[in-house]
């Protein structure tokens, strides 16, 4: 669980026996902060993600977040360089010691483009999605799935190479329901752990019997290029104004008619929204089009507009 951890007057932690400085703040969620440190030992920056524990489940969740990235070593998934649990009080806090990337999250970018009239360009999408792809593709290849993708779960980092972060959610891919009991269960997490607007349509209305596999990842990522593509994800505003997301996702998502992208592009996107998940493509095959669309995707420079 990482060696004791100390705070000094100074803002100086010390985490697995080396130290950091403290810097500032860099944002909030829920139940988690996100600080910028500095370590002493190397001159590295370095986002210290501090995730508060009330109970034994809240710890059990975080150190599940920790196992998570442990299984990783992989250059489109954020590394984990180091972890460990602190108590304050009756509460824990779970901290870990991620990398810091400067670009910030896709998200980021769609909404900086978006706020000029701009967006990205058919060449970057194509670069951005395929490493996007190639993390998911490790994820799933370890029988494993995100649950949570979005774009304010993609890092951007040097050269626009993205990395999948927030691995809290993830959980085994295939999920074989049987009875009401069950299915109720896994909508119950899915509504506390994957985020409404990225949802895919099985976890919303879920069968007394079925299987959920990692086709659930492939509709979040649908909404993910749709977001890069357009500005905004599919299901944003319909959040956004109250209206319900769990009935818009029941029917085809309609592509907004555009100029912009290739025939290919709006294609591969149409294929990722499928209400059905069994009739979803599975990653590898996304990889493929992606590929064939686009054959010199992995090797192309991008330019930031």
């Amino acid at each position: 669980m990482g060696s004791t951890l100390c705070i000094c007057s100074r803002g100086v932690i010390t985490i697995e026996n080396k130290r950091y400085l403290f810097i500032q703040k860099l944002g909030e969620g829920g139940f988690s902060y996100v600080d910028l440190v500095e370590g002493v030992h190397d001159g590295r920056f370095y986002a210290l993600k501090r995730i508060l524990c009330h109970d034994r489940e809240d710890r059990k969740e975080a150190l599940h977040e920790v196992e998570m990235h442990r299984l990783f070593n992989h250059p489109n998934v954020l590394t984990l360089e180091a972890h460990c649990m602190m108590e304050k009080g009756p509460k824990w806090e779970a901290w870990l010691l991620l990398p810091f990337v400067r670009g910030g999250t896709l998200w980021n970018e769609v909404e900086a483009l978006r706020d000029k009239n701009a967006f990205l360009s058919e060449d970057r999408i194509f670069y951005i999605l395929h490493g996007i792809c190639l993390g998911l593709k490790a994820i799933h290849d370890q029988g494993y799935a995100h649950r949570d993708l979005k774009p304010t779960n993609v890092l951007l980092g040097d050269d626009d190479q993205p990395l999948l972060m927030d691995l809290g959610s993830m959980n085994h891919a295939r999920i074989e329901v049987n009875g009401t009991r069950q299915a109720m269960a896994v909508q119950d997490w899915a509504a506390q752990r994957c985020t409404i607007s990225y949802r895919a349509p099985e976890l919303f209305n879920v069968s007394s019997s079925c299987v959920i596999d990692d086709r659930t990842d492939i509709w979040s990522l649908g909404c993910v290029l749709y977001s890069m593509m357009f500005g905004e994800g599919p299901y944003d505003m319909i959040f956004q104004k109250g209206d319900s997301v769990a009935l818009a996702v029941q029917n085809s998502i309609s592509i907004p008619e555009n100029n912009r992208y290739s025939q290919g592009l709006q294609s591969l996107l149409s294929s990722m929204m499928v209400v059905n998940h069994m009739e979803r493509p599975h990653i590898s095959t996304i990889l493929n089009h992606l590929e064939v669309l686009h054959p010199n995707v992995d090797g192309q420079a991008t330019t930031r507009i």
